[in-house]
């Protein structure tokens, strides 16, 4: 029987994976054991995630009130794309968290093309965008916890994260925590990982290994040797600079929304918490050197309202790809251990949770029965991975920057399956046909508000008079929601106060 799961790794990847499964499995004789090195320090870039992390975090019973107290958190209600598309200064769409108002209703892309293509689709499909724009919150003070007004996921301090959830899961949820180094991994006769041997605990044995080691893959990829599939070719960067910024002041408005800004060779990010914004710089080391990338980003910096003097960066090395297996034997990888495309989308975090939460669900009962839950696991992941690297290739290979090599460049290099999904849309738009698994990484709108928002116009057939006047009333349901939404939502930083202060009410 498995009765026990040792993680190796902690961070937000590990006390995620660590807290789902113990919340699963509460009142099992399941022994769940996380082993973190006490001198390995988070990557701590990881502060974007999707609205999938408030299921989460109410699955393992974290109070949403002391989550953003202790975690630095604000809402994030989806991204801002400023300059991708041709780089003009009025260059900017929104990729919302809201799905478009007669959403499976309507073909809503052939008809606001047709009837308002001077409209940017997000703006006229969704009230998200002018929340944003606005600087309004997704939910009021009385909203009850995790519950929304619009759909949110968050911007958190991913150091703190890590932290909040170790304190709960070992207090809460009974994960046993041991600071510790791995020395040594100790193989049983069939090529299972029979235990590790740690320098201050010993032999710590298990049934299940779990590797949240981040890049270096400690038990994935450098014990079972599984090679990382390299996607450089496809998405070029492979290198971030990354930087803490003060408000100008400390009432400054905070963002609801990433914005992420292109660049030269790559783009910037920026993330704005209760406290500080997070900002950095992702490009690609074969269009641009490290001196050029770190002087846009101080330039962006003070053209942002930044400090001049914005101190040290820190460079993160990656190699954009995913592992050619995800479960090998009786050990899996969850995180950065399992491969990292790029931040774009915010999906790493959003990886770990669905890898978790399939660890969690399929938690097999014996050693035989891991084999088949292994080979379930390494398909479905494979296919995400896949998506995540055809949904972050689509912002690239429509944008109608030549203006350097990295952007010209962008045309070449796009996977099959991607090319063959464009050529259907010529002449129709993205729809559920074109991803039939129930739970697909991004939905068929996501491909909707990026194809559109980036000045993609398909070759639609003419829309019948009635479904023309179905979608004109979804338009403007999608206005009058707009108005009442606005007039009713206070302000980003009115709320993140109220609730360090009041907190926010338990069903």
């Amino acid at each position: 029987m498995i009765r026990r799961i040792v993680i190796v790794g902690g961070g937000s990847a590990g006390w995620l994976t660590a807290g789902l499964i113990a919340a699963a499995q509460q009142g099992t004789p399941l022994e769940i054991t996380l082993i973190e090195s006490p001198d390995v320090p988070a990557i701590g870039v990881g502060e974007g995630t999707w609205p999938s992390m408030r299921d989460t975090l109410r699955r393992i019973g974290v109070s949403e009130t002391e989550f953003f107290r202790q975690c630095d958190a604000s809402f994030k209600q989806g991204s801002r794309f400023n300059g991708w598309v041709d780089g003009s200064a009025d260059d900017v769409y929104f990729h919302p968290f809201v799905m478009p108002q007669g959403w499976g209703e309507v073909d809503l892309p052939r008809n606001w093309q047709q009837q308002h293509p001077d409209i940017p689709f997000a703006d006229l499909v969704s009230y998200q965008p002018h929340l944003c724009v606005q600087g309004r919150a997704p939910k009021q003070a009385v909203t009850p916890e995790f519950a929304a007004v619009a759909n949110y996921g968050y911007h958190l301090d991913a150091g703190k994260f890590g932290l909040f959830l170790r304190e709960h899961c070992t207090r809460k949820l009974g994960v046993r925590y041991l600071a510790d180094h791995v020395l040594a991994i100790n193989s049983a006769p069939d090529g299972d990982i029979a235990s590790l041997q740690t320098q201050r605990n010993g032999t710590v044995e298990g049934d299940l290994f779990i590797d949240c080691t981040g890049m270096q893959s400690l038990l994935l990829g450098k014990h079972y040797q599984v090679p990382l599939i390299s996607q450089q070719h496809v998405l070029f960067n492979d290198r971030a600079l990354a930087i803490q910024i003060p408000y100008a002041s400390a009432d400054a408005p905070v963002a609801a929304q990433t914005s992420s800004t292109a660049q030269s060779a790559g783009w910037i990010w920026d993330i704005g918490l209760p406290t500080r914004r997070g900002v950095g710089h992702v490009y690609a080391s074969a269009y641009s050197n490290d001196d050029q990338a770190e002087a846009a980003l101080r330039e962006y910096i003070r053209a942002t309202g930044g400090p001049a003097d914005a101190g040290a960066v820190r460079q993160i090395k990656y190699q954009p790809g995913y592992r050619a297996r995800f479960w090998q034997r009786n050990c899996v990888a969850i995180g950065l251990s399992s491969g990292f495309i790029e931040p774009l989308e915010a999906s790493a975090l959003a990886l770990v949770e669905m890898g978790a939460t399939m660890v969690a669900d399929e938690l097999p009962a014996s050693r035989a029965a891991m084999d088949i839950v292994a080979a379930r696991y390494n398909e479905t992941f494979s296919y995400r991975w896949e998506r995540v690297i055809d949904f972050l290739k689509l912002h690239y290979v429509l944008s109608q920057r030549r203006d350097t090599p990295y952007w010209r460049d962008q045309q070449s290099s796009v996977p099959q399956r991607l090319q063959d999904l464009l050529t259907l849309w010529q002449h129709r738009a993205p729809s559920r046909n074109d991803f039939p698994r129930i739970e697909e990484v991004f939905p068929t709108a996501s491909y909707q508000y990026i194809l559109y928002g980036m000045g993609y116009r398909s070759q639609f057939r003419p829309a019948p008079a009635q479904e023309a006047a179905m979608a004109d009333g979804y338009f403007r349901e999608a206005a009058s929601l707009t108005r009442r939404m606005l007039g009713a939502l206070p302000d980003m930083r009115s709320l993140l106060e109220h609730i360090r202060q009041h907190g926010l009410q338990n069903i």
